[in-house]
């Protein structure tokens, strides 16, 4: 879902002329509005992706702060830390963001409510496609007054997406189960980011159904049918000794017979960002 930009000026006729001029408000990717400065000058990402969105984007020195998990790109571990699970709200508050950035699935509405309720607005974004990551890139240079800068890097990064589609288009399609999850067996589900990525690198995720959760449940007997060219998840000797000694019936899929079983980046797979070449490039070099 694309950020919808409402018109600058949408405040109460009781606030003053000075504040509605250093605010705005806008409709994030979950349709909520929310009321940001005009000019942002601390913000955070409560997530990983999010702090590397914003380290693609932002002036670096705008960035005021990242999360407990966020280790990319290297001049993210010199900002100060808030735990975001569970939120730090002290520590929020101490660093003085003007506005926080979140990412769908990941920072629940409870969480935002919170901080909104401590006079910090809190945008989400959401990524379904490869398509919504670089939407959600132009929309943070819009926010952040960086157009220019942000349609620079969308530019970049079409391009070398499209040079890497090229490249599969005498292929046919190897089916890939991707595994998050092992007792439970999770995977990742029709409707994610990784089946688009998946479709640039020249595979198709073996999961067709749509499921009602992004990373849906699997039986045993599901996975038969399936029957997968590839699996995702680790290394084929790990998943021998662990996924597979669990489920000794699942060795008889093409995956296993052919030993095309894969350890990933699982910050690359997981991850919506501007390292999306890199995701994509990872996925395909799985698939030859």
């Amino acid at each position: 879902m694309l950020a919808f930009f409402t018109a600058c000026d949408t405040q109460p006729k009781k606030e003053t002329a000075a504040v509605a001029a250093t605010f705005r408000t806008v409709e994030d990717d979950l349709g909520r509005k929310v009321h940001v400065p005009v000019q942002p000058k601390r913000v955070l990402g409560l997530t990983p992706s999010m702090t590397e969105m914003l380290f693609a984007v932002a002036d670096p020195a705008t960035i005021i702060g990242r999360t407990q998990n966020c280790d990319y790109p290297k001049a993210a571990l010199a900002k100060p830390v808030v735990n975001n699970y569970p939120m730090d709200y002290e520590q929020l508050l101490a660093l003085k963001p003007d506005l926080i950035f979140a990412s769908e699935g990941i920072i629940s509405s409870e969480v935002a409510a919170q901080i909104q309720k401590l006079g910090i607005p809190v945008y989400y974004q959401a990524y379904d496609s490869v398509a919504d990551i670089f939407n959600g890139l132009l929309d943070l240079g819009k926010l952040l007054k960086r157009e220019q800068f942000a349609q620079r890097l969308v530019d970049s990064l079409q391009q070398q997406v499209q040079a890497l589609t090229g490249n599969n288009l005498t292929q046919e399609a190897p089916t890939v189960l991707a595994i998050t999850w092992r007792d439970p067996i999770y995977v990742y589900g029709l409707n994610t980011l990784f089946t688009d990525k998946l479709r640039y690198a020249g595979g198709k995720n073996a999961v067709q159904e749509l499921f009602a959760q992004p990373y849906p449940a699997l039986t045993r007997e599901y996975i038969l049918q399936l029957n997968p060219d590839i699996i995702l998840g680790g290394t084929f000797e790990h998943l021998d000794k662990t996924f597979f000694s669990l489920y000794p019936e699942l060795r008889r899929v093409k995956a296993y017979q052919q030993k095309r079983i894969f350890e990933v980046d699982d910050n690359l797979m997981s991850r919506p960002g501007p390292r999306v070449v890199e995701g994509i490039l990872e996925l395909q070099s799985k698939l030859m």
